[in-house]
C-alpha cells in the first residue's frame, strides 16, 4: 500500500510543475503582446511626426518663398507650429538664408545676378516644445526632423 500512495503524490507534484510552466507561459505571451501594442503605437506617433515635420517644411517654403510671405529674408526666423489637435505633435519651424552671386545678371550685362539660398529645418515631436533634451532619452518621445534648401532664382 505505501507503493500506492507514493504514486499518487508523484502525480500531483506533476499536475503542479505543468501548471507553473503554463502559467509562465501565459505570463510570456501577455507581456509580449503589450510589447507589441506599444512598439506599434510608437510606429504610429513617428509616422505622425515625419509628416508634421513635411507639413512644417512645406509652411516654411511657403513663407520663405511667396512674395507676401513673413520670411522673406528669413534670417534665423523661427515659429512652433501646433498640430497637437490633429496629430498629437508640435512643429518648431526655423529658416536662414545666404546672398551668393551666381554669374552675370542677363538684365543688367556687367553686374552679378544674386540668388538666395533658403534653409528651411522643421523638428516635429510630441512633447511641448521641439526638439526637447529633457524628453529624449523617456520612453514615448518621438521626434523627426526635415530639412530641405531652396533658391529664389
Amino acid at each position: 500500500m505505501s507503493n500506492k500512495q507514493s504514486q499518487q503524490g508523484l502525480g500531483a507534484v506533476a499536475v503542479l510543475i505543468i501548471l507553473v510552466v503554463l502559467a509562465g507561459l501565459a505570463a510570456a505571451i501577455v507581456r509580449l503582446g503589450s510589447s507589441a501594442a506599444q512598439a506599434s503605437a510608437m510606429d504610429v506617433m513617428a509616422a505622425r511626426a515625419l509628416q508634421a515635420a513635411q507639413a512644417g517644411t512645406q509652411w516654411g517654403l511657403a513663407q520663405a518663398l511667396n512674395a507676401t510671405g513673413s520670411w522673406t529674408t528669413c534670417a534665423g526666423a523661427s515659429q512652433t507650429l501646433d498640430l497637437s489637435s490633429t496629430l498629437g505633435t508640435r512643429v518648431t519651424v526655423t529658416c536662414n538664408s545666404t546672398l551668393y552671386n551666381e554669374g552675370e545678371n542677363p538684365a543688367s550685362p556687367g553686374t552679378s545676378n544674386t540668388v538666395r539660398i533658403y534653409t528651411i529645418d522643421a523638428v516635429a515631436c510630441n512633447s511641448t516644445a521641439c526638439p526637447d533634451n529633457t524628453r529624449a532619452l523617456s520612453p514615448g518621445y518621438v521626434e523627426r526632423r526635415k530639412v530641405v534648401q531652396a533658391s529664389s532664382s
